[in-house]
């Protein structure tokens, strides 16, 4: 289960000349939807930018390393937005809260304007849900500004394997490509299966066990299983949230060498995880 690959040291390189050291440590990202309709907390910040820098603000205070600004809702069935009210809804925050503090940056959309305009505004890392095979003019973009990229899979609007594995392999060969031609330094690029994006929950638990098969491609690992419903649909009571389920999924997964854990609330898997890196500390120490 340990992957000594996935846990050693590597630098993603950064838009603005940032970086950050991924492996040894688990990175928590924030996630600040500030949209109307987002499946979990839609409405709750959009519209106000004072309130959403200081909904940021308080992920990083709780452990968020980076955070994730988006302005559209990817939840199944949700209506898309223009790349102009994408942008309305983001920049302002973006640009507010790189006055405000030296945190990182990423911004969710796969729209190439939005994340040339995001970055210029200070956003550092672009971290796009079609893997760049939707507007393939955003790896130009990553290309130019030295942005992080995060290449997701889908399995949206496609033939999908049966096999999970070897369709996140087929998908993100696409997208490793696609990046490369536009001239992405290897680097700059994480990964992220897409947990969610048009699977059921049995795939999803499956591509969560099986996690370690993409550590094939080199690069490090984000992980976005919050509050996902194959999360919810484990659990046996109603409740709010599944914030603590969403916390054991993160253990596993860091098990399985996940870099980047993109979550809504901090708290439960910055602790879940904290225990986790130390025990597998002792394993890659050799430690009995």
């Amino acid at each position: 289960m340990i992957d000594g690959q996935a846990f050693a040291p590597r630098v993603w390189h950064l838009a603005h000349g940032r970086q950050i050291e991924l492996g040894p440590r688990s990175v928590l990202m924030g996630i600040l939807n500030v949209t109307p309709d987002s499946f979990s907390d839609g409405g709750r910040y959009g519209g106000d930018v004072s309130r959403a820098v200081e909904a940021a603000l308080g992920l990083v205070e709780e452990g968020a390393g980076i955070i994730d600004i988006g302005g559209e809702s990817t939840r199944p069935g949700a209506v898309p937005v223009t790349a102009d009210e994408e942008m309305a809804r983001i920049l302002p925050v973006i640009e507010a809260l790189a006055k405000r503090s030296d945190c990182l940056i990423s911004v969710d959309t796969y729209r190439s304007a939005t994340a040339a305009a995001a970055v210029e505004r200070g956003a550092h890392i672009v971290n796009d849900v079609w893997g760049a095979q939707r507007d393939r003019a955003i790896a130009d973009v990553a290309a130019r500004t030295g942005a992080g990229l995060c290449l997701m899979h889908t399995g949206r609007e496609r033939e999908r394997l049966t096999d999970v594995i070897e369709d996140q392999v087929q998908f993100l060969e696409v997208s490793l490509a696609i990046a490369a031609k536009a001239g992405v330094e290897t680097s700059r690029i994480v990964l992220d299966p897409g947990f969610g994006f048009a699977k059921n929950a049995q795939e999803d638990l499956t591509l969560m066990m099986r996690l370690g098969a993409l550590h094939r491609f080199g690069r490090p690992l984000l992980v976005g299983t919050s509050r996902k419903r194959f999360v919810r649909g484990t659990l046996t009571h109603e409740t709010a949230d599944s914030d603590a389920a969403t916390a054991a999924t993160s253990v596993l997964l860091r098990e399985r060498g996940a870099a980047i854990f993109r979550v809504h609330r901090i708290g439960p898997s910055r602790d879940a995880l904290a225990l986790t890196d130390a025990a597998l500390s002792t394993l890659r120490e050799g430690e009995p």
